[in-house]
């Protein structure tokens, strides 16, 4: 049980804001160096209520890769304001290809591959969590 939408434990609740309205995910944070060098390896499947929000405290270029990942990811990459940057849509699991964020972000959430479509995500649009300064 427990309340209505209180995150389980280990998780935060962070809403994605687009044109269809607002959707609500579960995030584990990865804000240390070992945490978000980890990220979601080796996980069998991510929840499409679940996420991972990668915070690295300043603004700066990155890039991610999909070694290890078993599973196709959204990668968002998000302004310290809390817009979105630019998204990389169904990552190719296991690939050592960098992917990068293309401009300076403090905030990466992946989600499950093909989530950002079905809830409309685009650049530009909104993410509400506490590691965003809102502008």
């Amino acid at each position: 049980g427990g309340a209505v939408g209180e995150a389980p434990a280990g998780f935060e609740v962070l809403e994605v804001v687009t044109q269809q309205g607002r959707t609500r995910f579960f995030v584990e944070i990865a804000d240390t160096d070992a945490e978000r060098e980890r990220g979601l390896m080796f996980r069998k499947e991510v929840p499409p209520d679940r996420g991972m929000l990668f915070d690295f405290k300043t603004p700066r270029e990155v890039a991610f890769w999909m070694k290890n990942t078993l599973v196709p990811l959204d990668i968002i990459y998000i302004r310290p304001d809390g817009v979105v940057l630019s998204i990389a849509r169904n990552t190719t699991p296991l690939s050592e290809a960098p992917i990068p964020s293309g401009g300076p972000v403090v905030g990466v959430l992946e989600l499950a591959g093909g989530r950002a479509a079905e809830i409309g995500l685009l650049p530009g649009d909104r993410i509400e969590h506490r590691i965003f300064k809102r502008g």
